[in-house]
């Protein structure tokens, strides 16, 4: 069984404050010990919170971030936190949600990313925001996300 080279992290296994921007925020890898073997890795926040950009009122989604890596993984401390630090950050929902995308496949190069981000309602109206690296890679299992769509009192 291969060893994960964490010697480069700066946060797991110290005390980290939560990051006050997601610019701020300081996303890690780790390397993928088990690169040329394909399959999904998923990382779920029920809770996300962000604040809208003209009101300053909370935002709550929950995401479903989905990627086939290659040779890094993304360290699950650095998301978190990375995560969190929207909860002062001023966006609307679909600016957020592919940020935080885009901000993960640069960090990994995966062979494959999506984010589903669930907006609960605001004004009566959900916003989902859906976003990929491409179109899903062939001859791997990719799960659907199972985020049921908002019914409301329905």
């Amino acid at each position: 069984m291969a060893n994960t080279d964490v010697s480069g992290l700066t946060q797991l296994g110290s005390h980290v404050d939560l990051p006050t921007s997601p610019e701020e925020a300081k996303l890690e890898r780790v390397p993928h010990t088990h690169e040329g073997e394909r399959y999904v890795v998923r990382f779920t926040s029920p809770e996300f919170t962000s604040l809208c950009p003209l009101t300053g009122q909370p935002d709550f989604a929950h995401l479903m971030i989905d990627y086939v890596p290659r040779k890094w993984l993304v360290e699950s401390k650095s998301l978190k936190l990375f995560l969190g630090s929207f909860r002062n950050h001023g966006a609307f929902h679909e600016d957020c949600s592919v940020m935080i995308g885009k901000r993960i496949a640069d960090l990994l190069d995966p062979e494959w990313l999506r984010i589903g981000a669930y907006w609960y309602p605001r004004g009566g109206i959900p916003i989902d925001v859906f976003w990929a690296t491409g179109p899903e890679p062939e001859g791997i299992w990719i799960p659907e996300q199972g985020v049921p769509p908002y019914r409301g009192r329905g």
